[in-house]
């Protein structure tokens, strides 16, 4: 790792192969934790390439605990975090409201690192156990609709890194992983970026797979569509601009999504939006991310179909019902 270390403080950039090898040996806890803390930060200093995210994806994958719910056609509603804004769960909430239009969702997540609380961290105070059973998880699809996948129970290497980067607190090249590494590989993907820089690279990455995918980033830094103002929306089909204006539904306050400033406090947030009692600022972002995904899963639906769908569900109690028998 010393030799790693000195290449790239004289700012050298590693090949897809040597990016993939130094994963595979992370995972193998060949690294003391000095070396692997230096080693995380020379990233947070200067942008990864598109090749060094592209090897530690593929090693991250060779590695995987693997689940097959090929039989199911999910989607994956995840951001990269990393984005400081300290929001409600978003992502988490969206997954419910998509479960709840009977849409299969197997949803990748983790403890959060750099903010209050993760979707690990949420579902985890609501009595959800983790597991990577695959008999488990696809019962799961069948009764709620939706599964949860839990980082470090699929990644060995993200295991190996855990306590690192929870001393760190601060956003790594594992958060820009994270969405990528769906042991599942489910078949469609919302993803968030906390930069425009890292969904372009995502969008370089996915656009040669045969996923349907939407990769979005809010222009004033969220990793979600926040309707705090416009946001990139990059698919197959190519790039967007797009603003709250544009999609007939009104701008929020950062203030509006605020988490809280507890896993307590998110928890409760949580439960009010699932509830249908969330303010209209919480509720449109929901829905609004929510009418998204079902757009990727169907290309044919438009956004006001897809929102009303949206809408239905998360009033209708269908959202909070795939809570309840997702927990059970």
């Amino acid at each position: 790792m010393k030799t790693i270390l000195n290449d790239l403080y004289q700012h050298k950039r590693l090949t897809k192969s040597e990016a993939k090898q130094i994963l595979i040996d992370i995972a193998k806890e060949q690294y003391n934790d000095a070396h692997l803390a230096s080693f995380l930060t020379v990233f947070m200093m200067r942008p990864i390439t598109a090749e060094e995210l592209a090897g530690f994806r593929e090693a991250l994958l060779e590695l995987a605990i693997k689940v097959d719910l090929s039989d199911f056609n999910t989607i994956d509603i995840v951001g990269t975090g990393g984005d400081g804004k300290d929001t409600f769960n978003i992502s988490t909430l969206t997954s419910f409201v998509v479960a709840g239009t009977g849409q299969k969702v197997a949803k990748h997540g983790n403890y959060s690192v750099s903010s209050k609380s993760g979707s690990s961290d949420m579902l985890e105070s609501f009595g959800y156990e983790f597991t990577n059973d695959e008999s488990v998880l696809k019962g799961q699809l069948e009764k709620a609709n939706i599964c949860f996948l839990h980082a470090p129970k699929f990644h060995p290497a993200m295991k190996a890194v855990g306590p690192i980067r929870k001393a760190l607190k601060l956003k790594t090249f594992f958060n820009m992983l994270g969405p990528l590494v769906n042991p599942s590989f489910a078949q469609n993907q919302l993803l968030g970026t906390f930069n425009l820089e890292v969904a372009r690279l995502y969008n370089y990455i996915l656009q040669e797979e045969g996923t349907n995918y939407g990769i979005v980033h809010a222009l004033d830094g969220y990793d979600e569509i926040s309707l705090t103002g416009g946001f990139k929306l990059f698919t197959k089909q190519g790039e967007q601009l797009i603003t709250p204006e544009d999609l007939g539904i009104q701008r929020v306050e950062q203030s509006d999504i605020y988490g809280g400033n507890s896993v307590e406090e998110a928890a409760i947030i949580f439960k009010t939006i699932l509830n249908g009692e969330g303010t209209e600022a919480q509720n449109s972002v929901v829905l609004t991310n929510a009418a998204f995904a079902l757009t990727i899963i169907d290309s044919n639906k438009d956004f006001s179909a897809a929102f009303e769908e949206a809408k239905s569900s998360l009033f209708g109690g269908k959202a909070k019902e795939c809570l309840q028998k997702l927990v059970s």
